[in-house]
């Protein structure tokens, strides 16, 4: 097993060239998988909505679409064996790769049941969210803006979405969650193109793979 740990490190920290890696599925969010390991992996070529954003259904109604799209990814592929080909890394290191279970890219699949998007002006999967988009599948069914756009407002307010206040920031000591009235929470910005995010629950940090503060 440390051998296999010290093998998946190595290979993660080549710059350049695709890099294939293996392990059980942890999913973070919607476009966002653990696979064991030293970094998480983002899927390549797709953008799901943010943990804590909404939309409206039907009736108007406000839905957690954010946390669909996560849980939805659950159900799909968490504990499962997944084989991941890390293509690059981004400007905050993190890595960029298209996964498959069984043979099924985990990728498209997620844009094709409409719980993911294309990402920007990556057209990989636009066949697959055309079609996810004419039959209103996943988020699809709902009134929810491109979470892009919804990062973007985020960023410009400044503002915690409502009840998810809990800061998720990433610094060179990791992955740390704030929760109000904590030491450094005042001082902490979140800036989420960098990964950083609100959660609404300890728990829920938790689960994603950030960590308290240790003072």
């Amino acid at each position: 097993m440390f051998k296999l740990c010290s093998l998946l490190l190595c290979l993660l920290a080549l710059p350049v060239g695709a890099q294939t890696v293996t392990g059980m599925v942890r999913v973070i969010d919607g476009d966002t998988i653990d696979i064991g390991a030293d970094r998480t992996i983002r899927l390549l070529g797709i953008d799901a909505a943010e943990g804590a954003q909404t939309c409206r259904g039907p009736s108007g109604q406000s839905l957690p679409c954010g946390r669909m799209a996560t849980n939805a990814a659950r159900d799909l592929y968490q504990g499962r064996l997944a084989q991941c080909e890390v293509r690059t890394l981004d400007r905050y290191g993190r890595a960029l790769g298209v996964c498959t279970v069984d043979g099924v890219t985990i990728n498209a699949d997620l844009v094709a049941r409409g719980w993911a998007r294309t990402y920007r002006e990556d057209r990989s999967y636009a066949p697959e969210q055309a079609k996810a988009k004419a039959a209103r599948r996943g988020l699809w069914a709902y009134d929810m803006q491109d979470p892009a756009l919804w990062r973007a407002g985020q960023r410009r307010s400044g503002a915690a979405p409502r009840g998810c206040a809990i800061k998720g920031n990433i610094s060179a000591n990791g992955r740390i969650f704030h929760v109000p009235g904590s030491r450094y929470y005042g001082d902490t910005r979140i800036n989420t193109a960098r990964g950083e995010r609100w959660f609404c629950s300890d728990a829920e940090a938790l689960a994603a793979g950030w960590r308290r503060p240790r003072r």
